[in-house]
C-alpha cells in the first residue's frame, strides 16, 4: 500500500514466528503436528515468581512506574550482575524493558545514523539484522559458520570493521546454534575490539543460565574491563526463569546510553508492566533451584536430539555448549527427492516437505543467515522431542 513507509519494506517478519503460528493452524485443523519452532521453555513459571506477582497485584502495585525499571528491580539487577558476572553497576546504568527485544531495539534506534554498519556473526538471532535496518543502519553479517564451532573469530571480526563500524552483537550461548564462547574465545575477540575504540559491543545474553557439560559462561565486560564504557550487557528473565510471557528484558551500561534509551522507551511503549516488574525482583533476588533443576532435563533433552539426528540420513548436528536449540546441517539431503515429488533445493523445502509429510515443524537455516541448516528448539516435552526425531529419520530415510 502507497502510505505504508519505505523503512517497513526494508524488514520482514519473524519467521520463527510464522513456523510457530503455522504448526498451529495445522493442529487447530485437526493435524497430528509437533512443533519444534518455538524458543521457549515449556516449563511453568516458579511458583515463588508467580505469588510475587499476585502479591503486588493485591498490594495494588498497578500504576504506571519509571519509564525504565522500578528503583527495586534496578537494584536486583545492579546485585545479580556483581553476584554473578563480576560487573559493577549503579542504578543509573540500569535499562528495563518489555523484553530483551526492546531493550535491545532502544539501544539500535537510540544510536544508529544512516550508513552505520553492524557486525552480526552468522548464523544469528533472525530480530538481530531487522532491527538494524529499522534503526536505518546496515547489518554486516560475519562468518561463524560449523567449521569455527559456529563462532565468530578474532580474523573474521577484524575483516569486518570499518570506519562505518559502530556495534558488534554478540549472543552467548546463540540462538540459533547454541554455541558459547569460552574466556579465551571472548578474550580473542576482544582483544581486537580494543584497537578499535569507535566500536561498541552489544551482548546478548539471555541464555546465560543454559549451559551443560560443566562450561563456564563469561560476558564481555567481564573479560576485558577495558571495554565496559562501551559495551551495552544484555539479559532478562524470560529463558532462565521460564517468563517469556511476562515481557521483562534488562541491560547495563554507560549512563548516558541508558537515558538515550529511557527516551526512545518513553514515546514508545513507557513502563513495563509493574506486575511483572515486581515479578522479575523474585526472579532475581529469590531461590535459584529452579535453575539448576531445570537444566538437569534440557541437557538429557539436548542429548537425546542431538543422537538421534546423527542417526538420520544426510543430518549432522553437532553438540551446542548451551541454551536449548540444535543447529543440524542438511547439506546431505540437498537434491534428494521427497516421497511427494519435491526435489529438496534447499533448507526452506526440507522444512516445508518435513511440516507437509511427517508433521514436524522446525525453522529454516536461512532464516538466520546460515544455510543449509534447520533449528530444533528442544524446549519441549521428551516423548514429543523422540517422536519428532523419529518422525525426521523416517523423512530423510524416504528420500530418495
Amino acid at each position: 500500500m502507497a502510505f505504508l513507509s519505505d523503512t517497513l519494506a526494508r524488514v520482514k517478519p519473524s519467521p520463527t514466528i510464522a513456523v510457530t503460528q503455522k504448526a498451529a493452524e495445522l493442529k487447530r485443523a485437526g493435524q497430528d503436528v509437533i512443533g519444534l519452532g518455538a524458543g521457549e521453555p515449556d516449563f511453568d513459571t516458579p511458583e515463588n515468581v508467580k505469588e510475587a506477582a499476585i502479591r503486588a497485584i493485591r498490594e495494588g502495585k498497578t500504576k504506571y512506574t519509571a519509564v525504565d525499571g522500578i528503583p527495586e528491580l534496578k537494584e536486583a539487577i545492579v546485585a545479580k550482575f556483581a553476584r554473578e558476572n563480576n560487573l559493577s553497576y549503579t542504578p543509573a546504568e540500569i535499562s528495563v524493558g518489555t523484553g530483551g527485544k526492546q531493550v535491545l531495539y532502544n539501544a539500535l534506534i537510540a544510536t544508529l545514523n544512516p550508513g552505520d554498519e553492524v557486525i552480526i556473526p552468522a548464523p544469528y538471532w533472525v530480530s538481530y539484522p531487522d532491527m538494524v535496518l529499522l534503526g536505518g543502519g546496515t547489518p554486516v553479517p560475519a562468518d561463524a559458520s560449523a567449521a569455527t564451532g559456529f563462532k565468530l573469530t578474532a580474523e573474521e571480526l577484524e575483516s569486518k570493521i570499518t570506519p562505518k563500524t559502530k556495534w558488534v552483537i554478540l549472543n552467548s550461548p546463540s540462538n540459533p546454534s547454541g554455541a558459547a564462547y569460552s574466556h579465551a574465545e571472548l578474550k580473542a575477540l576482544t582483544d581486537v575490539l580494543m584497537k578499535y575504540p569507535d566500536v561498541w559491543v552489544m551482548t546478548d545474553d539471555m541464555y546465560e543460565h543454559l549451559v551443560y557439560d560443566d562450561f563456564a559462561f563469561h560476558t564481555v565486560a567481564e573479560v576485558e574491563p577495558g571495554l565496559k564504557e562501551r559495551t551495552l550487557t544484555v539479559n532478562g528473565v524470560s529463558k532462565a526463569y521460564a517468563m517469556t510471557g511476562w515481557r521483562i528484558g534488562y541491560a547495563g551500561g554507560p549512563t548516558q546510553l541508558i537515558k538515550a534509551m529511557a527516551k526512545v522507551q518513553s514515546q514508545s511503549t513507557s513502563n513495563p508492566s509493574s506486575i511483572s516488574q515486581w515479578a522479575a525482583v523474585e526472579a532475581l533476588n529469590g531461590t535459584q533451584e529452579y535453575i539448576a533443576e531445570s537444566n538437569v532435563v534440557f541437557k538429557e533433552r539436548r542429548d537425546l536430539v542431538v543422537s538421534m539426528l546423527n542417526q538420520a540420513k544426510g543430518i549432522k548436528c553437532m553438540t551446542p555448549e548451551g541454551a536449548f536449540y540444535v543447529y543440524p546441517s542438511c547439506a546431505g539431503l540437498i537434491g534428494r527427492k521427497a516421497p511427494s515429488g519435491t526435489v529438496i533445493a534447499d533448507d526452506e523445502t526440507f522444512v516445508t516437505e518435513l511440516l507437509t509429510t511427517e508433521g514436524v515443524a522446525v525453522v529454516q537455516g536461512s532464516a538466520f543467515g546460515l544455510a543449509p541448516h534447520f533449528r530444533i528448539s528442544y524446549a519441549t516435552a521428551t516423548d514429543a522431542l523422540e517422536e519428532a526425531c523419529r518422525r525426521i529419520q523416517r523423512f530423510c530415510g524416504n528420500l530418495s
